[in-house]
C-alpha cells in the first residue's frame, strides 16, 4: 500500500450530538491535499457517499466497522461501484465490530466482484484485537493486503506503539493510524490520536520490523498472539468475578447471610462439570481450578 492521507468526511458516531463530520464540503479539502501528490481516502457508508466521493476523484474509499457489520449495506455499496464509470484506486474494508471472520471475508468478495482492488483493515472488536479473526482472514486470503488500525483497536494513543510492534511480528502489510496536530483538540476520538512527530518515529520502527519473508509468517507467532489475548481476557474475567464476589460479600454482611452457601456451591460445581464434559476438559482439572477460584471468592466475602 502507498502512503495515503485519510480523513473522515462523514463520521458515523454513536452519539448523535457528537461531531458528525463536515460533509461534502470537506471533499474539497481532500482535493487540496491531492495537489501535493499524496493520494487521499475517506470513509463511505451510503451509496450517496460513494457517488460524491468518486465525483470528487477521491483515490481510496474505506468502509468502517459499523457498515461492515451489515451485509445488506455492503452489497448496496458494492453494487454502486459495479455501475459507476468512475472507480477508486482501491477499497479498504475494516472488520465488522463483532468477531466474524466469515462476514469480513464475504465483504471482501462483494467488492472484488465490483472489480476494484481491496485491502483488509484489522481494527479489532471493541477494544480487543481479536487476533484469531485476523489470523483466519490471513490464512484464507494471503493475497489480500492486511493493514492494522491500532488507534481504534486500543482507543488509547499510549497503546498504539505496542500494537504496531505486534503487527510487525505478524508481518502486516501496513497501518491505518489516527494523527492530529493537537490531539487534545480533536473533535472525535481525541484519546487515540497521536501527534505527527510521534507518528513518524513509531511508523519508522514498524517498517523496519517487518520481515522480508515473501508474505509468509510463522504459524506459531499467530497462535501465540491468540493465546496471549485469551490469557488477557481470562485474567480480566477472573478479576471481574472477584469484584462481584466482593460486592456479594458486602450484601451478605449487611443482610446477615453467611459467605458459604453449600447447596448453591454444589449446583454450580455440577453445572461446571457438565460443561467441562461437553468441552472435552478433564473433570479433575476443572474441579481443581474452580476450587481455587471459589476459595478466593469466599476470602473476599469475609468480614474485614
Amino acid at each position: 500500500m502507498p502512503f495515503v492521507f485519510r480523513a473522515g468526511v462523514w463520521k458515523p458516531r454513536t452519539n448523535p450530538k457528537s461531531f458528525q463530520g463536515a460533509g461534502e464540503k470537506a471533499l474539497e479539502w481532500l482535493q487540496e491535499v491531492q495537489q501535493t501528490g499524496i493520494p487521499v481516502a475517506t470513509e463511505v457508508a451510503t451509496p450517496e457517499h460513494i457517488e460524491a466521493a468518486l465525483q470528487a476523484h477521491i483515490d481510496y474509499l474505506w468502509i468502517g466497522a459499523r457498515t461492515s457489520a451489515n451485509p445488506i449495506a455492503m452489497q448496496e455499496l458494492a453494487d454502486v461501484l459495479k455501475t459507476n464509470s468512475q472507480q477508486p484506486k482501491g477499497v479498504l474494508i475494516k472488520n465488522p465490530m463483532h468477531n466474524d471472520a466469515d462476514l469480513w471475508l464475504g465483504n471482501i468478495e462483494r467488492f472484488e466482484s465490483a472489480g476494484v482492488p481491496v485491502a483488509a483493515v484489522h481494527r479489532g472488536c471493541g477494544h480487543q484485537p481479536c487476533w484469531a479473526m485476523a489470523h483466519a482472514l490471513r490464512k484464507a486470503r494471503p493475497d489480500i493486503p492486511l493493514l492494522i488500525d491500532p488507534s481504534h483497536m486500543s482507543g488509547n494513543a499510549d497503546k498504539v506503539q505496542a500494537l504496531l510492534a505486534k503487527a510487525g511480528e505478524l508481518n502486516y502489510d501496513g497501518t491505518m493510524i489516527e494523527v492530529h496536530c493537537c490531539p487534545e483538540q480533536a473533535l472525535s476520538d481525541a484519546k487515540q490520536q497521536i501527534a505527527p512527530d510521534r507518528y513518524r518515529d513509531i511508523y519508522e520502527t514498524f517498517t523496519r520490523q517487518i520481515r522480508d519473508d515473501n508474505g509468509t509468517i510463522s504459524e506459531l507467532s499467530w497462535l501465540r498472539a491468540e493465546i496471549d489475548e485469551a490469557d488477557d481476557l481470562l485474567w480480566q474475567t477472573i478479576a471481574e468475578r472477584m469484584d462481584i464476589s466482593r460486592r456479594i460479600g458486602a450484601w451478605k454482611q449487611a443482610n446477615g447471610v453467611t459467605p458459604l452457601q453449600p447447596e448453591r456451591f454444589r449446583r454450580i460445581v455440577e453445572k461446571r462439570l457438565q460443561w467441562a464434559q461437553e468441552q472435552g476438559l478433564p473433570k479433575e482439572f476443572v474441579e481443581k481450578l474452580f476450587d481455587i477460584i471459589h476459595a478466593e471468592s469466599l476470602r473476599r466475602q469475609q468480614p474485614r
